[in-house]
């Protein structure tokens, strides 16, 4: 199989980051690449990978880019949503739901192929989570 390296890399923004680095890193399995703490304690860049996925993200800030960006919770709904493939999404599912995660889409087997859940983080991000590789 060709190694693919991601030309799309999802950005988010939490108001807790540091918080949410353990969160992904404990529930869905990311790795910690790059963090840079801001001048306020903050999270300024961070990196993190799965795979051959990786999601970018850092504190909310009334930046230039910030401004832009709208946590799900200041609108009551997700406008993106990343999907992040997994060799054991039932693994995931379980960790998901002990610590916090709002299920939104029950575990299911995918008629495409793969099983597949998704949920919202402590933080109101959605995820979908699934075996279903289109790579592969």
């Amino acid at each position: 199989m060709t190694t693919i390296t991601p030309a799309v890399i999802p950005c988010l923004m939490y108001r807790d980051a540091h918080a949410a680095i353990r969160w992904l890193c404990d529930v869905i399995g990311f790795t910690e690449q790059a963090v840079y703490e801001d001048d306020s304690g903050g999270i300024a860049h961070a990196q993190l990978v799965l795979g051959r996925g990786m999601v970018m993200l850092g504190s909310v800030k009334e930046n230039d880019y910030g401004q832009q960006i709208r946590q799900p919770d200041d609108v009551g709904a997700e406008t993106q949503s990343p999907y992040v493939v997994v060799a054991d999404p039932a693994a995931v599912f379980e960790r998901a739901k002990a610590n916090g995660a709002e299920i939104v889409v029950d575990y299911r087997a995918e008629e495409y192929g793969g099983e597949h859940f998704t949920m919202r983080d402590p933080e109101g991000h959605l995820w979908n989570i699934g075996s279903y590789d289109p790579f592969a």
